[in-house]
């Protein structure tokens, strides 16, 4: 007997003061940290190279950037661990450690490898509403968010 896909949990989290680390600074990752930066105020970038928007949230203190190839020392003090390096090997391995140390991970390119997801967000002051057709329908679930939007 087959198991009927349960939807996923609405689950809010205070981030405010938790470690938020993200692996790599592409077109994904820089998607990840516009969405978190307005939740913590402990995020980290780990990569070789950013590009003038990461650096500009910098400048701001919004972000730290460490400007290296990733080390799992890196992730010693992280609560919750982002991959999204186009190195899918890199992106197994961070899954892997993150697994061992009890850390919240989300692999952008895997989501089979992921601790949680990204909900599509409306927000208005200090009232937050996520959206997510549980990975089945993104169009959808980007409909209501802009009608929610609206409605804030």
């Amino acid at each position: 007997m087959k198991e009927e896909k349960k939807p996923y949990f609405p689950m809010f989290v205070d981030l405010s003061e938790k470690n938020v680390v993200v692996v790599g600074a592409g077109t994904i990752a820089k998607r990840r940290i516009r969405s978190l930066i307005e939740f913590t105020n402990h995020l980290s970038v780990i990569a070789p190279e950013v590009n003038n928007e990461l650096l500009e949230l910098e400048t701001a203190g919004k972000i730290e950037i460490r400007r290296k190839n990733y080390d799992r020392e890196d992730l010693y003090d992280a609560d919750l661990v982002i991959a999204a390096t186009n190195d899918h090997q890199l992106n197994n391995d961070i899954y892997s450690f993150c697994k061992c140390m009890g850390i919240l991970v989300n692999v952008c390119s895997d989501k089979n490898k992921c601790d949680f997801y990204f909900p599509g967000l409306a927000r208005h002051e200090n009232v937050v509403v996520g959206v997510t057709a549980s990975g089945s329908d993104h169009k959808k679930a980007r409909a209501v968010v802009e009608k929610i939007r609206t409605i804030l």
